[in-house]
């Protein structure tokens, strides 16, 4: 039954564009609780948490190796590129959003300083637990901060920093657009806001063959590698569910954001979108 849902999936050119109108929209009935995307599934919005949390308790310990196999590395230059948009400064106070195991905050650590303050902001104690106890680049990692919390109620006064970012954890949230609105309340006038997330490939070709690896091989190296199938089909299914960049952008804007700009990296696999708050 999975498999062929899966090759159902992978014949239906129509994949992309049923997310543009849909968009991750919470969906109301009078007689029903609201419900939420939950890959391609719509589920009650008070489960969304709790699911997303037992996601990710599962794949934490592998989390990093994952993401470095299934991108084949190439997200360490996606992290790298988003940094550089953002125009860090020394002395910069940051706020990493969902920042699990901390690849951006070490990044933006370098940028601000010692003068500066990385602060993780995530909801997932086991994924801030294991990038606190890796080895590598000790030095920055020894300098950020950890806090558990949610996105989209997050516990520091407005105007508190110079810049927020996220990478690749807004389209978890329950309702992504209160967390962009969070974000947008603790930074100071001119701060700024970037967001690292997967979108859709802008070649056709290679749109195609990038759903056929997302549909079959990812779920089988995570079947395989982490013990979980069903973690590796949600991730797909989770970046086909956001929005594109137009739309993210024009999303950003009504949210308050000026100055909204985005760059697509690998054929559009990952795009950077980065705002300013006025």
């Amino acid at each position: 039954m999975r498999q062929k849902r899966v090759k159902m999936i992978i014949r239906n050119k129509n994949i992309w564009n049923k997310q543009e109108t849909e968009q991750g929209r919470p969906k109301t009935h009078p007689d029903r609780e609201e419900t939420v995307p939950f890959g391609f599934q719509q589920i009650p919005k008070t489960e969304k948490v709790i699911r997303t949390t037992r996601h990710f308790n599962r794949v934490a310990s592998k989390y990093d190796f994952m993401n470095t196999l299934l991108s084949f590395g190439i997200h360490y230059l996606w992290k790298r590129t988003a940094i550089e948009m953002m125009h860090l400064k020394p002395g910069d106070r940051v706020l990493d959003v969902c920042g699990g195991t901390g690849d951006l905050a070490v990044l933006a650590a370098k940028s601000v300083d010692i003068s500066g303050k990385i602060i993780i902001y995530d909801i997932n104690r086991k994924m801030m637990q294991v990038g606190r106890t890796q080895r590598h680049r000790t030095a920055q990692r020894n300098r950020i901060e950890y806090i558990q919390g949610d996105a989209e109620s997050i516990s520091f006064a407005d105007e508190a920093f110079d810049a927020a970012m996220v990478g690749f954890g807004i389209r978890n949230l329950t309702h992504m657009e209160l967390g962009f609105q969070e974000m947008h309340r603790i930074l100071k006038p001119g701060g700024k806001m970037m967001c690292l997330e997967f979108s859709k490939p802008t070649a056709s070709v290679f749109r195609w063959l990038y759903d056929v690896y997302s549909f079959h091989v990812m779920p089988l190296l995570g079947q395989i590698l982490v013990g979980s199938r069903q973690a590796y089909t949600l991730l797909p299914e989770s970046i086909r569910m956001f929005p594109l960049p137009e739309a993210l952008s024009e999303l950003l804007r009504d949210i308050g954001f000026h100055q909204v700009v985005y760059r697509r990296l690998t054929n559009g696999i990952a795009v950077v979108h980065v705002a300013e708050k006025p």
